[in-house]
């Protein structure tokens, strides 16, 4: 048995060692004062800025309720819907940094501030937590449409100028940005019709309210059932799950785009506050629960820590920067 002086000495070496680790920021964060001042005592408010019933939503919800287990308190979702995925950043400008209210970062947010003037930074204003999964996005018509290829829709915008409609998820949006570039290379014109989420897109698209549409992989049920039919993907290459429809670079595009996203809290969120929340998410994100939930959508986990996330936010928000100016979208003043 050890003296009980010794015992004390040790402890109080290691504290020593862990404080001087925090100073330096150098101690892991599941080390860090995390849990000491009861984080959390109440339920945590996760935004969502997309409205309920999509692909999104439904995973993060689910994400959520995983968390809830980790962190003792639940973690309640909240929609907020439109402005292109944007309208969580207001609330985690306003809200107080104490850990108890979060939201989704999607890529949008990255890219507002270069085409619009807006009042919040995405990286001024927010601590990130981690980042979730990514996404990538296809173009899709009702099974009963007569298109069958990208160059359908350009032979339909071609013959019918100003008559083919087009639905995406909002002004500014990455399907929107793609789109643009597809029918501007080409001196072709469509009808924009932007949609708040994906579940009335998808129906508008179904139903023959739009022609075609622009969505995230959460398309994939949809298309699985035989409801609506890919015409083309925008990853790097063939989606493993739908091997036969081609990539944009395929069809003479250099074009990839996805769109990672992830979770952040207010700026000046306590290191041990991210601490507790990324712990208890990244338990959530490794369930093989959410694991089947985003295979479901053609996605997987992409996770990265706080560290790692921030410096991708950087990176992400600077080249979004360099897109807008090149295809001449930037704001004066931006």
């Amino acid at each position: 048995m050890r003296p009980m002086g010794s015992i004390f000495r040790s402890d109080r070496r290691r504290w020593l060692h862990q404080a001087a680790a925090l100073a330096l920021g150098t101690l892991p964060l599941s080390q860090s004062t995390a849990s000491s001042d009861g984080f959390p005592s109440r339920p945590v408010t996760l935004w969502v800025p997309w409205p309920a019933g999509g692909a999104t939503d439904i995973s993060l919800r689910l994400l959520a309720e995983l968390a809830s287990v980790s962190l003792g308190q639940p973690v309640l979702t909240e929609n907020r819907g439109g402005a292109g995925g944007t309208l969580a950043m207001p609330v985690l400008q306003q809200a107080r940094p104490d850990g108890y209210t979060i939201a989704q970062m999607p890529q949008t947010v990255f890219r507002v501030p270069h085409t619009q003037k807006v009042l919040w930074d995405p990286i001024r204003d927010v601590t990130p937590i981690l980042q979730v999964s990514s996404v990538t996005f296809g173009v899709l018509v009702a099974a009963a449409s007569p298109m069958r290829s990208l160059d359908d829709l350009f032979a339909f915008a071609r013959a019918h100028p100003g008559e083919l409609t087009i639905a995406t998820n909002g002004v500014g949006t990455t399907p929107h940005m793609v789109l643009e570039e597809l029918f501007t290379a080409r001196r072709l014109r469509y009808i924009h019709v932007p949609y708040k989420g994906t579940a009335e897109q998808l129906n508008a698209i179904a139903g023959g309210q739009v022609m075609a549409g622009v969505n995230s992989t959460g398309f994939g049920p949809a298309v699985d059932s035989g409801t609506l039919r890919l015409l083309v993907t925008f990853g790097a290459e063939r989606s493993r799950r739908w091997p036969t429809v081609p990539v944009l670079r395929e069809l003479g595009f250099d074009i990839v785009a996805t769109s990672p996203f992830g979770l952040a809290g207010p700026r000046g969120l306590r290191r041990g506050v991210v601490a507790v929340l990324h712990d208890a998410f990244k338990t959530a994100l490794f369930d093989q629960r959410f694991k089947d939930e985003l295979a479901k959508y053609d996605q997987e986990v992409d996770y990265l820590g706080p560290e790692a996330y921030a410096q991708s936010c950087r990176k992400i928000f600077a080249q979004e920067r360099a897109m807008v100016e090149r295809l001449g979208l930037a704001h004066i003043g931006s």
